[in-house]
């Protein structure tokens, strides 16, 4: 949904096609969205509550309703917004523990998930605000280990470990510059920037403590998150 709508910012010509799809995954998620899943990460547990999934079944409606309103686009914007308001209220009340003024990884956890650095980044919480400046404290408490963040602590149901992700950094270079934190931002992003191949390509996954590249190389999803970090602190050095 967010990205059919980010491209028709950018000029897509119209397709009827393409809508009628999109009204399909809406009526999907009306019925669906309060159930539980595997998250993100799509971990080996019991299915829960996952806090960004519930944020995205919420960027699904916002973006529904503004494809009506800046596209002219034939739609059911009232439900939609209803349903917005209603998947915002649930993770607020569900999804942020006040105890640790930190979103969680799911309903009931007390643990946050590096995932939840990228609700600024789909319009879902302010910066700059206290839930989230809370969160990217949490972050650094909790997941952080030198210039590297891994992507939860919570039992996954894979025996074993795991480096960090990168892409889970480079997440954090994005929040902190967007919650105004420059002169943080810039310098993990210096810092991360030094740990490119000779190419500039980078692994998956970091060993925090060796620095060897670990599991798929390269990745998009990291490169992608490196390209939006690079934006976010040029945008907030202007």
């Amino acid at each position: 949904m967010d990205s059919l709508h980010l491209a028709r910012r950018s000029g897509l010509p119209p397709s009827e096609n393409a809508w009628r799809i999109q009204r399909g995954l809406l009526d999907f998620l009306e019925s669906d969205w309060h159930k539980p899943d595997e998250g993100i990460w799509e971990v080996r547990g019991p299915q829960r509550q996952f806090t960004h999934s519930k944020v995205m079944a919420w960027v699904a409606m916002d973006r529904a309703v503004k494809s009506v309103e800046e596209f002219g686009l034939e739609g059911e914007t009232s439900k939609w917004r209803r349903l917005r308001s209603e998947i915002h209220e649930d993770v607020c009340s569900k999804g942020f523990d006040p105890a640790a003024n930190s979103l969680v990884q799911y309903y009931g956890s007390k643990e946050p998930d590096a995932s939840l650095l990228m609700l600024p980044l789909v319009g879902y919480e302010d910066p700059r605000g206290p839930r989230m400046r809370g969160t990217i404290d949490a972050v650094n408490r909790t997941l952080r280990h030198g210039d590297f963040v891994y992507r939860y602590h919570a039992d996954d149901g894979v025996p074993g470990g795991e480096g960090s992700f990168l892409n889970c950094s480079f997440w954090l270079v994005s929040a902190l510059a967007r919650s105004g934190r420059v002169d943080e931002a810039t310098e993990l992003m210096e810092r991360l920037a030094g740990r490119a191949n000779d190419v500039g390509l980078y692994s998956e996954e970091i060993d925090p403590v060796s620095g060897a590249f670990l599991g798929n190389f390269p990745q998009a999803l990291l490169h992608l998150a490196l390209v939006d970090a690079a934006i976010a602190v040029s945008n907030s050095l202007k």
